[in-house]
């Protein structure tokens, strides 16, 4: 009989047991389908954002969740406080100056009353900042033709190279279409109705051969952009798509991509177009490339890590992405691990504040950020035991686990960027000119767009004005020496105010 009752006691436990796993089970499953809809919610009517705000306030007391308020009957005292205000300490700068390169009109106003025989003591200067729209203007060459005596013929002035020859268009207007249409993402169709109000009517077929000649006349200068950045020791990689017009399937477009080349120690941006996302584009680019390689965790490049003479360094920030979308799903420990990241950014950003060295810089990682990595790896390890494989967390953990070594990779020198930012600041001009103009026309315009990304990409790391730098190529490319073409690389090109 107390055999029986044992018998069922263990049969009782066990299933109490199979329970409450199975709740356990349950659970997780209502929490992440709670997830899913919060996320969804999320993307329809919420804010997109990475910044991680932790709830953890430094130097600052926390109270308690539960506070007891206490109601005393005795009558409040009253007490006179004094305080000393401080002065403001800094004054308003007033407005700020304007460029000395721009034009200024002069407009002396004088007194109402006659100031016949009075002394001028002062001036008092009121600025204002205007505007004249851009305007269209003709240049006429007039070349004189003289004959020779004794009928030996004719001489006449040279004409000078121009970009396009026996073409309408002049440096500047060139400049100013292609500027207009990857810089500001204006489609060839819109400025043509702005040239409409000048009344001058420019079919796009005409504009359309206006940029091919261009991008024809300065392929060289891109071919040689693209030596300089895959000549570099450290590359930053990614890519992103570009719906092309596919003339074997009427109506429908093909799904092409850029493949976005960053050079930071040469401030240097080049974009290749390729028809696919396969490894065949970058692999072809890159068979001749020894260094550090830095991308996201795209399976396309786990190809490279086995390639001798390539390290690969990936992207802090892509795994921060992970933790910071599963921080509705699980907060206490998604918050733990991004406040751990946000303190290895810390130490990045006081090495960019401070403008150190590469020496410096990884001196500083070393002694001020290798500690939070390792503190970080342990962490990511320990939840790991728990996690649910296909949570949220559960993936954040799994993606940064698996490339944990790749991660860490930007410690071994000074000169890496713990993450691929930059690369992908480069790629945003591509991503707002699809908003506007939706795609391309061809393959072929496909990758002369590339062209020009490339270069603009360029002038803005620079700090160079896109426009007066083609105007500038396109004035003396035709007649410059082939040997001497990385001279007019936006980094380089001595621009001189006119």
């Amino acid at each position: 009989m107390q055999e029986e009752k044992e018998i069922s006691s263990k049969e009782l436990k066990n299933q109490v047991k199979i329970l409450t796993q199975e709740n356990k089970i349950f659970e997780e499953k209502i929490k992440f389908l709670e997830f899913q809809l919060a996320q969804m919610k999320r993307m329809l009517f919420g804010a997109k954002r990475e910044r991680f705000i932790s709830n953890i306030t430094v130097d600052q007391l926390t109270l308690p969740f539960e506070v007891i308020e206490t109601i005393s009957e005795q009558p409040a005292k009253k007490e006179q406080v004094t305080y000393t205000r401080e002065g403001k300490k800094s004054k308003h700068p007033g407005r700020l100056d304007f460029p000395a390169h721009i034009p200024v009109e002069e407009i002396v106003i004088e007194p109402e009353q006659s100031t016949e025989g009075l002394v001028c003591i002062g001036q008092e200067i009121t600025k204002e900042l205007d505007f004249i729209p851009a305007k269209l203007f003709a240049r006429h060459f007039i070349r004189n033709k003289y004959a020779l005596p004794n009928g030996e013929g004719i001489i006449i002035g040279k004409l000078p190279s121009r970009p396009i020859e026996k073409g309408i268009a002049g440096a500047g207007l060139l400049s100013n279409i292609l500027v207009e249409k990857f810089v500001d993402h204006l489609p060839i169709y819109r400025q043509i109705e702005r040239f409409k109000r000048e009344d001058v009517k420019l079919p796009a077929s005409t504009i359309d051969s206006w940029i091919t000649q261009t991008a024809d006349l300065i392929t060289p200068l891109y071919d040689q952009l693209k030596k300089l950045v895959l000549g570099q020791g450290y590359l930053q990689v990614d890519e992103t798509p570009i719906k092309v017009l596919d003339k074997d399937k009427k109506g429908k477009t093909h799904q092409g991509y850029y493949w976005v080349y960053n050079a930071p120690l040469q401030n240097a941006v080049f974009y290749d177009y390729r028809q696919g996302r396969g490894r065949e584009g970058p692999a072809k680019l890159l068979e001749n490339f020894k260094g550090y390689l830095q991308t996201d965790g795209y399976s396309v490049y786990d190809w490279f890590t086995k390639q001798s003479g390539i390290t690969h360094v990936g992207c802090m920030a892509h795994a921060r992405r992970y933790f910071e979308k599963a921080l509705d799903y699980d907060a206490e420990k998604a918050g733990q691990v991004l406040s751990k990241i946000q303190e290895v950014y810390a130490v990045e950003r006081k090495a960019r504040d401070e403008n150190m060295t590469a020496a410096q810089r990884k001196e500083l990682r070393l002694d001020q950020g290798l500690p939070l990595i390792n503190e970080l790896g342990k962490l990511i390890a320990l939840f790991q035991k728990t996690a649910i494989p296909k949570s949220p967390m559960g993936i954040a953990l799994e993606y940064t686990s698996k490339r944990w070594d790749i991660l860490s990779n930007f410690m071994y020198d000074g000169s890496l960027e713990i993450d691929n930012n930059w690369v992908e600041n480069a790629i945003r001009p591509n991503a707002l000119g699809r908003k506007n103009y939706l795609f391309a026309g061809s393959h072929e315009g496909a990758k002369r767009a590339a062209m020009f990304y490339s270069f603009f990409g360029t002038c803005k790391k620079n700090n160079v004005n896109p426009y007066e730098w083609l105007k500038k190529v396109l004035q003396v490319i035709p007649d410059y020496p082939a040997n001497k073409l990385t001279d007019l690389l936006p980094q380089n090109l001595q621009l001189k105010q006119e």
